[in-house]
């Protein structure tokens, strides 16, 4: 598996409309929330409003990187970094979300995009990471986990058992 992070660009439109298209044609929520808060269709304007480049509204600054596998040119999954965490991020939401496409899922891209992510967070100046998942979602928990992520405790956020993981990056 050969993959890196990428910013959405004019060159990924092709495979970005793709994964998005499957994950819609999926019926269930596309995670991140980032790359679901705008319409995708029209492009132009998606990647404008894409991120959060400084503390807007309450909003803290963001990051959002595609993941690309290199070897099949195709976009697997997306990761949001948030530079920050402000109470409501603190509580839930963390410092990274992350989603793989519907068909791309248990193949590992999970795993190794959290490791690369945490790597942006350190570029970010970010020590600990705070990482959370629906307890249900064994998949996200054990990517979680493998990227060093210790559970904290668990809360209840919407009648949802959300688990909340920290993970040290290179600068602890």
């Amino acid at each position: 598996m050969n993959i890196e992070l990428v910013k959405l660009t004019p060159k990924y439109k092709k495979q970005f409309f793709e994964m998005m298209d499957e994950w819609s044609n999926a019926g269930e929520k596309i995670i991140p929330y980032a790359i679901r808060k705008n319409d995708y269709h029209n492009f132009e304007e998606y990647i404008a409003n894409l991120e959060i480049p400084e503390n807007d509204r309450g909003l803290v600054p963001d990051s959002t990187f595609f993941c690309l596998d290199t070897d099949r040119d195709i976009l697997v999954g997306a990761i949001n970094i948030r530079h920050y965490l402000n109470e409501e991020l603190l509580l839930n939401g963390g410092h990274i979300g992350d989603g793989i496409r519907p068909s791309e899922r248990r193949k590992g891209y999970g795993t190794a995009m959290i490791g690369l992510a945490l790597k942006e967070c350190e570029k970010l100046g970010i020590d600990r990471v705070l990482m959370v998942c629906d307890k249900e979602n064994i998949g996200s928990a054990k990517s979680i986990i493998n990227n060093g992520g210790v559970l904290e405790n668990e809360i209840l956020v919407d009648g949802v058992v959300e688990q909340r993981y920290w993970i040290r990056t290179g600068l602890s």
